[in-house]
This record gives structure tokens, C-alpha cells and sequence, in this order.
């Protein structure tokens, strides 16, 4: 059971925090390209950004499957007072509420403005704060994979 519980976590994973994490990436520089364009013309970027938001979304509640899955590969192992899980527990509450709390609204926030063209210039979400964010989260992910991976105790001796 606690193979297939571990494969479901990795899998879950896979399949919700990398979308998620490519898409929030791409939408701060998909943003500064749409406010480049003085003229709010650009209906590519701001359908791409529309897309890019529905993703990170979308697979944010997806996501929810990860700790779920997590939680359960980590009683069947019997590690959940593990100062590694903890931290890794702690790291991916804040990854979540950086996304849900700080990148989501700030998406829509600019999906918001970028629908009506008299707040265009004087929008206040900035891309680079945007990038910022994402970056943080992304880092928070890729500690908690790396914690995974090599976890101390860890029965494999990698």
C-alpha cells in the first residue's frame, strides 16, 4: 500500500505543481509584454494570460492531492514526526499560501485591468513583484522536492 500511496504523491505532484509552476512563471513576462504594447492592443497576450491564469487555477486545486497523498504515504511509513516532513510540511503550506493568498489575485488583478484599457497604464500589479512571487514559490517547490529526494534516514543511502 505504501508504494502506491508514494506513487500517487509523486504522480499527483507531478501532474498539479508542475503546471502551475510553468504557468506562473510565464505569466509575469506575459504580462509585461501585454503593458508594453501601449495601446492595451495586444489580444494574444491578454488571451494567453487569460490561459495562463486558468492553469495556475485549475491545477492549484488539483494540488490539494499532494499533501493528501502525502499525509497518508508518510503515516504508512511512519515518519510523521520527522523534522524533515515537518519542514517540508511547513514549506508547502507556505508555497500554497503564496499562490492562493499572493500570485492568484495578483493574476486576476491583472486580468482585471488589462480588460479595461483607462487602468492599462496605472495598473497595480506589477510584473516584477509578480516574478518575484513566483520565484519564491518555485523555490519553496523545489526545496520540498529536494527534502523528498533526500530526506534523512532515507533507506535508499542516496
Amino acid at each position: 500500500m505504501t508504494k502506491l500511496l508514494l506513487s500517487l504523491h509523486v504522480l499527483a505532484a507531478l501532474v498539479a505543481v508542475g503546471p502551475v509552476t510553468v504557468a506562473a512563471s510565464m505569466f509575469p513576462a506575459t504580462l509585461r509584454r501585454s503593458l508594453g504594447n501601449g495601446d492595451g492592443g495586444d489580444t494574444e497576450a491578454r488571451t494567453t494570460l487569460r490561459t495562463l491564469h486558468r492553469i495556475c487555477r485549475v491545477y492549484a486545486g488539483i494540488g490539494v492531492a499532494v499533501p493528501l497523498f502525502g499525509f497518508a504515504t508518510a503515516s504508512s511509513l511512519g515518519v510523521l514526526g520527522d523534522a524533515w516532513l515537518i519542514v517540508s510540511i511547513l514549506l508547502t503550506a507556505a508555497a500554497a499560501g503564496i499562490l492562493a493568498l499572493l500570485i492568484l489575485p495578483a493574476q486576476e488583478d491583472a486580468l482585471d485591468d488589462e480588460t479595461d484599457a483607462a487602468l492599462l497604464s496605472s495598473t497595480p500589479v506589477s510584473p516584477g513583484r509578480l516574478a518575484m512571487l513566483t520565484g519564491i514559490f518555485n523555490l519553496l517547490w523545489a526545496t520540498v522536492t529536494v527534502l523528498m529526494i533526500i530526506r534523512p534516514g532515507s533507506t535508499t543511502g542516496a
